[in-house]
């Protein structure tokens, strides 16, 4: 069926206070969006611009319809190490997208390309950590000018299935294992609850301690220990949570709070996106992994999600379970004065790229040769 005709206008919104004022009719597009995951949702991005955005940079994208948006891209500008608009979110971010409206995806789409193209001036457009089947899909098909697309991060998915399901994809040794491991679970009392709204804010900083806790005398990633993120993950998740994107679970012993787990949502997909354990769970001999995707397994069936994603990152603890790699893709779009920079990111994927497979066959030959 042919997409009716509307009238639509773009505008770049580049001040703060519009950009908060937009949440309402950002959270309609936000539900017309199928491809849309949580990390395009007005409160993970106005809540990251609060805590990570530089005052002057902010620059989205949006297309209107009268009072509704029919498309938009959050965008800010950046001048290292090339000027380039890049998405909001930032590295803590597994996903960057734009938002289209379903009801008129291809107006909208090629409304949001022009517009986009004026946007960039003497800058590249580059789109990190791109799912397959976004909606920025179709900009970068739409695109007038120089295109490229290079691999970006490794992602694990797992079909939205009940944990039965989810055990009979494994080989049967393995998946008596896990069995042996969810009885486990049981034997220790462990107990699960979701975290009511009223008590999300104290439930996400006991998450935060005993993150930071889990990972004392290890590598942690830097970021998730710093006073602007946890700022960020309150102020964000309280509303996700109101508006059902996202889920935050405790895990009790005896009234005890063990572990708690932040859960996002969208219409397509399920994300376990962080969790904090108390190390005393591997004394107990307590399977942690296979905790939580248990949750997580029982929250994705009960709505018609139909991926159950373990997000970025290929670490053996999530390849147990045999998932599907989805690697995301980076998607650069220039003008033809610009044109040079995107093939100056290119290569430099590229040399990357060549120096971590030279690494990973110099480890291979080192394993071989100490066995």
């Amino acid at each position: 069926m042919p997409e009716p005709v509307i009238e639509l206008v773009t505008e770049l919104v580049t001040d703060e206070r519009e950009f908060a004022d937009l949440a309402p009719a950002w959270g309609r597009l936000y539900r017309r969006c199928s491809a849309a995951t949580p990390f395009q949702s007005h409160a993970w991005l106005h809540s990251w611009w609060l805590s990570y955005g530089t005052r002057g940079r902010l620059a989205l994208v949006v297309v209107r319809d009268g009072d509704e948006l029919r498309a938009a891209a959050p965008l800010m500008r950046v001048r290292r190490p090339l000027p380039a608009l890049v998405p909001l979110g930032g590295a803590i971010s597994d996903y960057g997208d734009v938002l289209l409206d379903d009801e008129c995806a291809e107006q909208a789409a090629s409304a949001l390309a022009g517009a986009l193209t004026r946007a960039a001036r003497g800058a590249l457009i580059d789109f990190r950590e791109v799912r397959p089947g976004a909606a920025v899909e179709r900009i970068h098909a739409q695109w007038s000018g120089p295109r490229r697309r290079v691999r970006d991060s490794v992602c694990l998915e797992l079909p939205a299935r009940p944990m039965d399901e989810l055990l009979e994809r494994l080989p049967p040794p393995r998946a008596q294992r896990a069995r042996a491991k969810l009885r486990k679970l049981t034997a220790l009392g462990i107990e699960h609850r979701v975290v009511p709204h009223e008590e999300v804010d104290t439930a996400l900083r006991r998450l935060l301690e005993l993150h930071q806790l889990q990972w004392q005398g290890r590598k942690v990633t830097t970021e998730h220990v710093r006073p602007r993120f946890a700022e960020h993950l309150v102020r964000s998740v309280s509303r996700m949570v109101r508006s059902g994107d996202a889920m935050v679970t405790e895990f009790r012993i005896g009234g005890t709070v063990m572990a708690v787990d932040l859960t996002l949502m969208s219409r397509q997909l399920t994300g376990g996106y962080l969790y904090g354990a108390d190390p005393r769970l591997r004394e107990l001999k307590a399977d942690v992994a296979t905790m939580l995707l248990k949750a997580c397994a029982d929250e994705a069936v009960s709505g018609e999600r139909q991926v159950l994603s373990l997000l970025r990152g290929d670490e053996p603890y999530k390849s147990r379970w045999r998932p599907e790699e989805v690697v995301n893709q980076r998607l650069l779009l220039a003008r033809r004065r610009t044109a040079p920079l995107m093939a100056a990111v290119a290569l430099g994927v590229a040399a990357r790229g060549r120096v971590k497979a030279l690494v990973l066959r110099w480890r291979e030959r080192e394993r071989g040769g100490g066995a």
